[in-house]
């Protein structure tokens, strides 16, 4: 990556790290778009929306300005028969996806798929202009926890289940309640704030749990089936 100070001198770490940075780019940067990407005409986009809910307002609004900027990466559009000949392959379907759903009880997955919609809505909005199909949700491809209710001060909580990565222990956690508009998260991030006012947002890293499936079976996901219906269920 370039260090900041300008150019600097010949043989210096700046100039050096500039010198490199510059060789990644065009030895592996360009050669990755041009021999691989540019014949994708589906992509899926992961983003960890938990991830940055949990640091904050800045983490969140450098993910929305992120999400827009990442579609200069791709040609989106339909792949009509003289598009393809005269400007190549374009992406047709882009789908955004927040992943760790399985880190949230199913009463909040319609909150996060709305805070996804939200943060990516400059970037849907360039890609259907440009004419192709996009779609927001949220989704875990290999479930880590199960689903359960707890008393805590009186109160009953919606938690998830599961063995913690680090230590292997067993823990119940609530993450905090996601806001059911958007906007609770988005104002404040781009209005620069800090920390969020009204509640602090955490997320653990879970485990996968051991697996003992019957031939033919999947492992447990969630809208992983939607998520593969969206990208490729009109060639099936």
């Amino acid at each position: 990556a370039p260090l900041p100070g300008g150019d600097g001198s010949r043989g210096s770490l700046v100039r050096e790290m500039a010198r490199r940075f510059e060789a990644y780019k065009r030895k592996v940067v360009q050669p990755f778009f041009r021999d691989h990407f540019a014949r994708i005409d589906r992509q899926v986009v992961l983003v960890d929306a938990l991830g940055a809910i949990n640091q904050g307002p800045r983490a969140v609004e450098d993910l929305r300005g992120a999400m827009s900027e990442i579609l200069g990466s791709f040609k989106p559009g339909r792949n009509g028969f003289l598009t393809q000949l005269l400007r190549g392959k374009r992406v047709e379907k882009i789908l955004f996806a927040a992943t760790k759903a399985d880190h949230l009880h199913h009463s909040q997955h319609p909150s996060l798929t709305a805070i996804m919609e939200a943060l990516t809505r400059d970037a849907r909005d360039r890609a259907r202009f440009a004419g192709a199909d996009t779609s927001a949700m949220s989704l875990a491809s290999l479930r880590a926890t199960t689903e359960t209710t707890m008393i805590h001060d009186g109160e009953t909580l919606d938690v998830v289940r599961g063995s913690l990565l680090e230590t292997g222990k067993e823990a119940a956690f609530y993450p905090g309640e996601l806001p059911k508009d958007p906007a609770h998260l988005l104002s404040p991030a781009r209005a620069g704030a800090d920390k969020w006012l009204d509640q602090d947002y955490q997320i653990m890293r879970f485990a996968p749990a051991r697996l003992t499936l019957r031939p033919g079976d999947g492992p447990p996901h969630i809208r992983l089936d939607r998520a593969a219906e969206f990208l490729i269920g009109d060639r099936l």
